[in-house]
């Protein structure tokens, strides 16, 4: 009996000294989940904390190596499970630049923002930004970038337009995929992002999106299929909002359903940081990580498991999900990374990309500026410049080139004493925001108001246009996460139309031109003073190289290419949606759960009223008057299209074009194809965007061809009645144009019908 007992005790020490050599590898994710514990799986679904707000401890049992991480997984030593690092953000990495102890520095490359991104539509451009962005992130120890962000530009005033790319899925969906691709080249992650229906930054925590499930579908789905499909994201991350009723981390038809039964995702989905009220909710519903973390929701799981309300298998289903995006990071591949990226050589990939996304609107002759040298520099924004919007996608860089620098170091020469009014002007106004920051607390990382105009009757304008050759214009805007931008911010104030009138005015009086800057995130008002200067480049916000970037374009370095990749409407109120967001509403973050017994509109519930019609889809269908229309832009040379009849093989559909170079000077241009589906039993949009291309640079009077590739399944429409995506049998008209509203050439091809089942989601239950 002795001797037995002592066999049993060797056994037990022989397994546990076996089970404590087990270690993590790609092949053995089955075995580490059978070891762990309880406590350890419900460990590894929810993140460990952070401390990167305000620098007291929000979480428990930090272990982030990278200071500035958003957040961090669990580490479970004894299984060789390391700590993943996840950091923002869309415009580059975003982590502490010092550190306790360190006199080193770690700043980042602010890249331009995603409007500018998208505006280049460039998707060969994108990538190249994306595998620079992904060195810093690799480079710098970090695993996953909580990026992109590509959201539908469904409003004109949500206050992160400027992180997201486009109106039109496509656009967004393809930007996103090489954005994606280019980062996850380093052997790093990326997570797209907020999926899904994050549209409005007011009450985002709680805002309940009511959206029909063909809008769903086809505008604020398609981008992320696209881009799950094309570049396979390691992770996806959810929104904070519901859908119809149900938190997008809560509902399984938008997690498991859509995502991983349609689309065919195996990644890692995560919430929104402090999103996921229910963690055992979360990953029934395939949100398989909770961020940043606590012990509240790792109690639920603990709970909900011990109670029988989560199965062990779906709570194992999370964790093998994570184990696999675990063995893919370079921190459980132990990369000795050197804190050291290539820093200079990413901020000529910053200023380079940024030239490609702006946008001219207007030219009379003005642009590039040949002659001038003198330049009056007009406008707050031209000496405080915007690199970029708040929040998340703001990025500890090392400097911001403004377009006083940008000038100078093209060699312009700006006026002085113009300078020395704006910049005491700048200081009065930086001390008074900041008495204003100091009162936000934790909240003052998301602070945007900048600096207001100044007067310009304080400014000596008959002087200066006799002392300057040129006068430039900056108007300014910034937006960030927890708030959306008020109609004001939309509208030019009054010391802004008559900065442009009377500036423009007194230098035409002595035979000189205006030019207008717009250092924006998103759309402004355009349509009331478009006409006055002499050209208008939108610069959008280009990063830390905006003043280079800006300087290249006017002064004819760089050849302006970007389109816009959203409608500039005459009035916001021509927005359809316009009837269904929170205007002038102020910050408002609720957390009231459950729902507060009277809700507000646009506030606590928004109606997505409009359906598919967003942006141009319902510009063009109702032939509304625009200020800009869709995939508008010019260029400092002209271009004409050749288009062969589109081409019909199975079931795709191609049309090549052929584009020339009529002008003087070297340039891209950007060939949009739009289809118009034959009238069937589905209502349907005038027009809707399938493809578009970039050409390579054309010398004045060559030419260059591209071809543009449509599939019939990305013709169909969603059919709620019939749960499918059908192709209605028909003529389709395709048209090659230069934006939606101008169309160079027409063709038509017969498509068969077909339809493709999907499943029934986002039903409401009755009330």
């Amino acid at each position: 009996m002795k001797k037995a007992i002592m066999t049993i005790g060797c056994t037990a020490m022989m397994l546990a000294a076996c089970q404590s050599e087990l270690k993590l590898r790609e092949d053995n994710i089955d075995e580490i989940i059978a070891a762990m514990t309880l406590e350890e799986k419900a460990g590894l679904c929810v993140g460990v904390g952070y401390n990167w707000m305000d620098g007291t401890d929000a979480g428990w049992n930090i272990q982030a190596k990278v200071p500035g991480a958003a957040g961090t997984t669990m580490a479970i030593e004894r299984l060789g499970i390391p700590a993943i690092q996840l950091c923002d953000g869309p415009a580059g990495l975003r982590i502490q630049p010092t550190r306790e102890g360190d006199e080193a520095t770690y700043y980042c490359t602010h890249f331009p923002i995603g409007t500018l991104l998208s505006s280049t539509w460039d998707q060969e451009l994108v990538e190249n930004v994306g595998k620079a962005m992904g060195e810093e992130v690799l480079e710098y120890g970090a695993d996953v970038l909580l990026a992109p962000a590509l959201n539908i530009h469904r409003n004109p005033l949500c206050g992160r337009n400027f992180e997201y790319y486009s109106e039109d899925p496509v656009v967004a969906g393809k930007i996103a995929a090489a954005y994606v691709k280019g980062i996850q080249s380093n052997g790093v992650g990326t997570s797209i992002k907020h999926f899904a229906f994050n549209n409005q930054e007011t009450n985002r925590l709680r805002d309940n999106a009511i959206v029909s499930e063909r809008a769903a579908r086809e505008i604020y789905l398609k981008g992320f299929e696209i881009a799950v499909k094309e570049a396979n994201p390691m992770t996806v991350m959810t929104s904070y909002n519901m859908i119809n009723d149900v938190y997008t981390s809560e509902s399984y038809d938008l997690n498991t359903t859509v995502l991983r039964d349609e689309w065919g995702y195996t990644g890692v989905v995560m919430t929104d940081w402090t999103g996921g009220y229910d963690a055992a909710k979360n990953i029934h519903a395939g949100n398989e990580m909770i961020q940043p973390g606590n012990k509240v929701k790792y109690d639920q799981i603990i709970a909900a498991v011990n109670e029988g309300r989560l199965p062990m298998e779906e709570l194992d289903q999370a964790v093998r999900r994570i184990l696999e995006m675990v063995v893919k990071c370079p921190g459980f591949k132990n990369y000795k990374y050197s804190n050291k990226p290539d820093l200079e050589g990413h901020a000529a990939v910053t200023r380079q990309s940024a030239t490609e996304g702006m946008v001219l609107l207007e030219n009379k002759g003005a642009l590039p500026l040949k002659d001038a040298k003198k330049v009056a520099l007009i406008g707050v924004t031209s000496y405080n410049w915007i690199a970029g919007g708040t929040g998340s996608g703001d990025v500890n860089r090392a400097y911001t080139v403004n377009l006083t620098e940008g000038l100078k170091n093209a060699g312009f020469e700006t006026d002085a004493t113009i300078a020395a009014q704006y910049e005491a002007w700048i200081k009065k106004e930086n001390a008074r925001l900041d008495s204003i920051k100091s009162t936000l607390g934790q909240n003052a990382w998301m602070f945007n108001e900048t600096a207001g105009e100044m007067d310009p009757a304080a400014l000596d304008l008959t002087a200066a246009a006799q002392a300057n050759d040129v006068a430039i214009i900056t108007i300014g805007r910034n937006s960030g996460e927890g708030s959306d931008r008020e109609v004001e911010n939309f509208e030019l104030s009054a010391y802004e139309q008559a900065m442009i009138k009377n500036v423009t005015a007194a230098f035409h009086a002595v035979g000189k031109k205006a030019v207008v800057i717009l250092n924006i995130g998103g759309v402004i008002e355009s349509a009331s003073w478009k006409n006055i200067p002499d050209a208008v480049l939108c610069a959008w916000q280009g990063g830390q190289e905006g003043g280079n970037s800006v300087a290249d374009v006017i002064s004819g370095k760089a050849n302006p290419s970007g389109k816009l990749p959203m409608t500039w409407p005459v009035k916001f109120t021509d927005h359809k949606s316009s009837a269904n967001f929170p205007i002038n509403k102020g910050i408002i973050q609720s957390e009231s759960i459950p729902a507060p017994a009277t809700e507000v509109k646009d506030v606590d519930y928004t109606i997505y009223e409009e359906g598919i019609y967003v942006g141009y889809r319902w510009f063009d269908t109702q032939n509304l008057a625009v200020s800009y229309p869709f995939g508008y832009g010019l260029s400092y040379t002209t271009f004409t299209y050749a288009a062969e009849d589109v081409k019909a093989e199975g079931e795709t559909y191609t049309v090549n074009v052929t584009v020339t170079n009529n002008g003087e000077v070297a340039g891209k241009e950007v060939v949009e194809l739009y289809v118009t589906a034959p009238q069937g039993s589905l209502d349907k949009p005038a027009q809707e965007l399938k493809a578009f291309a970039k050409t390579p640079v054309i010398e004045p009077g060559k030419s260059a061809k591209v071809t543009l590739t449509v599939k019939a399944d990305d013709l169909a429409s969603y059919n709620e009645e019939t749960s499918s995506w059908e192709v209605e049998a028909g003529t389709y008209t395709f048209k090659v144009g230069a934006s939606s509203r101008d169309i160079r050439a027409t063709s038509t091809a017969e498509v068969a019908a077909k339809a493709t089942k999907a499943h029934k989601v986002f039903q409401r239950a009755a009330k």
